[in-house]
């Protein structure tokens, strides 16, 4: 004799859960899907513009340093804020970036300094921000930078893929910029390249969203091979 269900009533409810739960899951992802989409529409506009145009200052927004010496991201992005200042787009370059334990006192805005001097800017036409640890810090000092100095526009200077997310912070910052994204060099395969798209799509959301800790920590973990 088959055996019946005590309660078939609980058993429909919970298969109409079920379903419910299953059809907010697909609308989240789809959600998701749309968001991460529509982001990546707006890096590839801001990173396929070279907006760079007369005004107050150059900023090259900070990459890894090792023992002194620029990284190879760093290297291209300092090399393009050297040719932007030999065409006269502005008399002043802003270096960004602090250090960490690990740098043994180096600095990203220090080495840049540094490499910008080696390569004929003039020390008092140098601006070097030595303090700031994530691209957040950076626009807030480089903004700190722009009302002591008076300075009105700055083309900003960094990866083709990073200039949105500069752009959005620079903008809520109060500062008017043109975008400059430093050339490629070498060839990024398409994992290299999917992974950036992905760093800075996590990167604006967990702005957006106001997170903070592991995952914001995460997001802001830089490309700098």
């Amino acid at each position: 004799m088959t055996a019946r269900p005590s309660n078939p009533r609980s058993v429909s409810d919970s298969g109409s859960f079920a379903r419910l739960l299953g059809r907010l899951l697909a609308l989240l992802v789809l959600v998701a899907l749309a968001w991460s989409f529509w982001i990546y529409l707006r890096i590839n506009k801001v990173a396929e513009q070279d907006q760079a145009q007369p005004a107050d200052a150059i900023a090259v927004f900070g990459a890894a340093e090792y023992a002194g010496r620029p990284s190879p991201v760093f290297h291209a992005r300092l090399d393009h804020a050297v040719q932007l200042y030999r065409m006269q787009i502005a008399p002043i370059v802003i270096t960004l970036g602090g250090g960490g334990d690990r740098d043994s006192g180096k600095t990203e805005g220090g080495v840049g300094r540094d490499y910008l001097l080696a390569n004929g800017i003039p020390f008092e036409r140098i601006i070097a921000e030595t303090r700031s640890t994530d691209t957040e810090q950076q626009v807030r000092r480089l903004a700190a930078i722009a009302r002591e100095n008076q300075m009105h526009s700055i083309v900003v200077v960094s990866d083709p893929t990073h200039l949105f997310r500069i752009q959005q912070l620079c903008a809520a910052a109060g500062l008017d910029v043109y975008t400059s994204p430093r050339p490629s060099f070498g060839n990024i395969g398409p994992w290299d390249l999917a992974m950036r798209y992905l760093h800075e799509i996590v990167s604006y959301t967990a702005l957006t969203l106001h997170l903070n800790g592991s995952v914001h920590r995460w997001a802001e973990g830089r490309n700098e091979d």
